[in-house]
Parts: structure tokens; sequence; C-alpha cells
């Protein structure tokens, strides 16, 4: 087969999808002259780079466009977004490298992807590249024939890397991918051309994602992570056909710190333990709550642990003085706090940890500020910012992991999407980790409650899973898109409910749907209801929230926090 080299200009072969599934390709009529290239036979250590930064490009160009591609039609699809740092990541890792070999250049891209890894669709994508190395690691040059030996073992090890492997995926867009490749290699010696005809297939198995794949085909998109794959090798190929590409300099991972507002002050955040005999916990927790917000009060009789937050600290800390001895006390003030925290600055405050007390750290991930600060008062060792939209890398949990004191640590990933990141971070951490797989904040919560400080590391994972099981989780958000799934009828910027992170319901009313949800996921059957409220979301709205619920709820005890989550107006915990 001959490939051509467009002369004069042409548009760019992008993919759109459409309502219904299909996926199509601009008109390239504007190609007016075409000269054929020059077989490629081999490439080396410095071409193998530079085609990664160009893949790297050209998915840093589409990210949105997959982010859009989430089933559900939430406002934090992040595939695209995981896929890129990932890329990133690797390509960082041999930016300056003027070594000429492809193995070395492609285990060094490797490495910066394992490492960068972030999400499930970023984690499958670093196994993909692990494999896609392992086989050429030893070689100066890669051929036609290497370059399917290697997309077959990055198939093969991305399997390996799931539990349960599910077709419609990028697993299988990459492993017919890979198909493909080593049919074209016993065809043609000739990389651009078996990288066309990879691309080709690849294109087609992300058509077909829909058909193996039920939700895919109701929702009315295909695989996020099978068309961010699909839009990697389609850079590759642009670079391979003389299309110059590079990345940008600020990368399409950053993010501007933003201008910090609140409609009362921040105020101050108060922490302190109350020690004593025969203490009314329940007493104590109402008294405290009427003082200020955000208030989580925990603990038994002898010792109780305080975090509220309120306009000044004094009021607060006479009472606890007035029913016990008041010890560890921490007051901050919130908006310093706020803005060190956006600004990625690490507090200097030592907290009591569970790491001090029993001789195991909790790593916690968190999505807000407030959310932060719920965590560490309940002994956190280190908060690893995060969640949907911005998941974790690798890298982010091995830091954590070594940041804290003991040899022994628990994850709390608290997002679905995070967990396999965490899995790696285990196998690579010198330290003995522990994973307790929660898939919302809620679930974090519940798990640090059931931390026993004397029991040892497996018995406390073990626990702490149990008690994650018992939460139910209500999330509510804006639709992104119009979409029916699951027998829901959603409208674009309806208000949408999701119980557990399935889609339970839609509404233009945002407060008729969460006592919908409330009551279909049995909240009266149960004891407490916490509100965790967003970053768009004032005090004063949440405070009518939860005054609508207790009218419907009358005996369950309704809970307020400032969360400050991004994305969700609500996150909500029954129990």
């Amino acid at each position: 087969m001959s490939t051509f080299r467009v002369c004069t200009s042409t548009s760019i072969h992008d993919l759109n999808l459409h309502g219904s599934g299909e996926v199509l390709a601009e008109d390239q009529s504007q190609a007016t002259q075409l000269e054929p290239l020059p077989a490629l036979k081999a490439i080396g250590g410095q071409e193998l780079k530079q085609l990664f930064s160009a893949s790297t490009a050209w998915l840093e160009r589409h990210s949105a466009y997959v982010n859009s591609l989430n089933v559900f039609p939430v406002p934090d699809g992040d595939s695209g977004t995981n896929m890129l740092l990932t890329m990133q990541a690797a390509v960082k890792e041999v930016g300056n490298s003027p070594e000429h070999s492809a193995g070395v250049i492609s285990k060094a891209l490797s490495h910066g992807a394992l490492l960068g890894a972030r999400g499930n669709s970023g984690v499958i994508l670093s196994q993909i590249i692990r494999g896609f190395s392992r086989v050429i690691e030893k070689k100066d040059f890669i051929t036609a024939t290497d370059f399917a030996a290697a997309m077959v073992e990055g198939a093969r090890t991305a399997y390996k890397g799931v539990v349960k492997p599910v077709e419609g995926t990028i697993l299988t867009v990459c492993r017919e991918s890979a198909d493909a490749a080593t049919i074209a290699a016993a065809q043609s010696d000739d990389i651009r051309a078996v990288l066309s005809k990879t691309v080709d297939a690849a294109r087609m198995s992300v058509i077909k994602t829909p058909m193996l794949l039920p939700v895919l085909k109701e929702a009315g998109v295909v695989d996020a992570g099978g068309q961010g794959l699909l839009v990697l090798l389609e850079g590759a190929l642009k670079y391979l056909n003389g299309e110059p590409m590079e990345v940008s300099a600020g990368g399409g991972g950053a993010q501007a710190l933003e201008q910090l507002t609140h409609e009362e002050g921040w105020g101050f955040d108060i922490q302190f333990h109350i020690r004593g005999n025969a203490l009314d916990v329940d007493g104590i927790r109402d008294k405290i709550a009427s003082m200020g917000e955000s208030a989580l009060i925990v603990g038994d009789n002898s010792l109780i642990k305080v975090h509220v937050h309120a306009p000044t600290p004094g009021e607060i800390l006479n009472y606890g003085c007035s029913v016990g001895i008041i010890t560890n006390i921490i007051v901050e003030n919130m908006q310093e706090q706020y803005i060190d925290f956006m600004a990625g600055q690490t507090s200097t405050r030592p907290p009591v940890t569970a790491d001090e007390i029993a001789g195991i750290a909790t790593v916690s991930v968190a999505p807000g500020a407030g959310l932060a600060r719920v965590y560490e008062s309940l002994g956190v060792g280190k908060i690893v910012s995060g969640g949907q939209t911005m998941n974790p890398s690798t890298e982010d949990f091995l830091k954590a992991i070594d940041a804290v004191k003991s040899q022994q640590v628990i994850i709390l990933p608290n997002n679905k999407n995070i967990i396999l990141a965490a899995e790696q971070a285990q196998k690579l951490a010198k330290k003995n980790v522990a994973i307790v797989p929660t898939k919302t904040i809620p679930q974090g919560i519940a798990a640090l409650l059931a931390f026993n400080f004397q029991s040892d590391l497996e018995t406390n994972a073990k626990a702490m899973e149990r008690a994650a099981k018992h939460i139910r989780t209500l999330e509510i958000t804006i639709a992104t898109r119009t979409v029916k799934l699951d027998g829901i009828e959603v409208k674009e910027g309806n208000f949408i409910g999701l119980i557990d992170d399935e889609l339970a319901g839609a509404n233009e009313n945002s407060t008729s749907l969460t006592i919908e949800l409330l009551e279909k996921i049995g909240a009266q059957d149960n004891e407490i209801i916490t509100l965790y409220y967003g970053d768009t979301v004032s005090a004063r709205d949440a405070e009518a929230l939860a005054e609508q619920i207790r009218q419907v709820f009358p005996s369950q005890e309704i809970e307020i926090v400032n969360g400050g989550q991004p994305h969700y107006h609500y996150i909500i915990s029954v129990e």
C-alpha cells in the first residue's frame, strides 16, 4: 500500500460522535496534491519520543471531547483528562533525554506513565505502555514487526491488570488494534502502513463499543477510554506522516487558583479533645452544633473529639472546659487555611493522627477544603487532594505514603475511579499498604469512624471496609447533556441524582429531586442524614434544603457540613 503526504492545506482527520453513536470523519476534500512518502522501516529513540509527544499533543486537543463521553451526563467526565495527564507524565520522563535507543526511551516512558497514571483509564493506559515497552526495551530500533508485537503485549498486560475485564472498553480497542497491527506487519515492513491499519482498526473498534456494552448504547456514546486510545494512535500517525505537533507549555492539567469569596467570611476551624468521666456525647454534640456549623463530634464517655466551624472560638472552648478537660487544641483561620490548601501548600500544624497513636497511618483522598478538614479531624495522616475530574496519580499516592511516619498505611480512595491508581501505588510502595476500596466520601468517613486504635493493620482494613458498605450515598449535580438512561429521561441543565454512583433520577427542582431520592434510598428507615454541600452552594441554601428534609423525615437527625467539593451541589450520606 502507498502512503501519501498532503502538500497543500488539508482538514484534520477528526472524529465526531453523533447521537446515534456513529463516528464520522471530517471532509478531506481540501487535499489537492499528494505525494508518496518513502517506506519507514525503523524508528529510534528520538523518533519514539517525538511520536509520544505528538500523541499527547493530539490528545490534549481532544481531551474535552473524550471527557464528554461519560456514560452519565454529569459534569465530571474525566477519562480524557486522566489519559492526558498520564501521557504528559510519560513524556516528561524523557523530555530532555538525548538517548537514541528506542528501548531505553520506551522504558523511561513506561516508568513515567506508571507513576503518573490517574483514574481507571490512565492506569489501564499505563499498563498498555508498560507491555509495549517490555517487548522493545532491549532494542535500539523498532521495526513494523516489533511495533505489532509491542501492541499485542500492551493489550495482554492491560487485560491482566484489570480484575474483571469488560469488553466494549479501551481493552477491546487495544486488543483489536493489536490484532490488526499483527496482520498488517505480516504484509508490509512499512511502519506507517502498519500504523495506518492499526488506526483504522481502532476506529472501527470504537464504533462497535456500544454494541458490546449495552450501557453505552443506551447512553448514545462510545467508550471514552477507547476513544482516547484512538486519538493517541491518530496523533502518532499524524507525526509519522510529517505533520509537526507540539505539547503546549502549560499542559492540559494546569488550573489557575480561583478567587476566594464567602458571603459571611470563613471564621475559624476549631478542634480539640474533651477528656472526662461519664461524658454525655449526645448532649455535648447538640450543644456544640448549636454554636457553629459543620460540627463533627465523636467519641465515648471518656474521650470526645470535637471539630466545628464558628465565627469566633471563645464560646465553644469555654463550653468544652465546663464539661471536661480539653487538650490538643487547634484553632485556625479558615480563610488563610483555604487559600493555602487551594494553592497546594501544606499546613505546618502537627495534627493528632492515627499514625501517632496506633502506628498505622491513614491516607485519604478529598475533593474540597471542607472535606479535607473533616478527614483531618478524624485522624487522617495525609490528605491527597483530588477526586472527580482531577484523579490523583500513582505518584501522588506514593508521595503521601512516604510522607507519613508509619511503615503501615491504609489508603481510602473515596472514588471508584481512583482505586486502580491506589492499587498500583500499593504494589510499588516499600511500606505495608492496605486499601479500603471506598467509592464515595461518606464511605470514607464511615470507614474512619470504624478505625480501632488497638487493632492491627489487617483487622482495621477489614472492619473499615465492612463499615463503608453500610453507608448509602446520594449525589446531586447538573446534567451536561440530554439523554435517556436506565429508563430515566434527562434534559441538559436538569438536576440529576446518583445513588451509590448509579443514575437514579432527574428533576428541574433540586429539592424535590433530593427528597424523592432520599425516600428511594430508604432514609426513613435510617437514623442520620448528612449533607455535604459544595463550593457553589451557600450555607443558607444548604440549611433551607435541610429544613425541607426535616419536614419529610422528622424522625431522622439532619447534619450539615461545608464540604467545598466541586461539581456536586450535595453529597449526602444516609446511615
